[in-house]
């Protein structure tokens, strides 16, 4: 009954971590793609600072920030709710 659990746990963590991933890898990916097909409003100043600077040297790291957060708050909610099924199994004889 532990393997299943744990089994299910990993396939759990495995989409949530594929899903940060994939999030990060696409914020990744646009800037780049946005510099190539928007020129002109990627080159906009906005506090001094070209769109494409101000989205790669200051919002980039608290994108990632949340990220990591959701990636943690998910991951030992996933936790909890197992510890908490295997519990109630336990209780209910299964």
């Amino acid at each position: 009954m532990n393997d299943a659990v744990l089994a299910r746990l990993k396939s759990r963590q495995l989409r949530l971590s594929v899903g940060c991933a994939a999030t990060f890898l696409l914020a990744l990916l646009a800037l780049p793609l946005l510099n190539y097909f928007l020129p002109e409003q990627m080159a906009t100043r906005i506090g001094g600072f070209p769109l494409t600077w101000l989205i790669l040297g200051v919002l980039f790291f608290p994108f990632v920030w949340v990220i990591a957060w959701v990636f943690i708050r998910r991951s030992m909610a996933l936790e909890a709710a197992e510890v908490l099924e295997l519990k109630q199994n336990r209780v209910s004889g299964k």
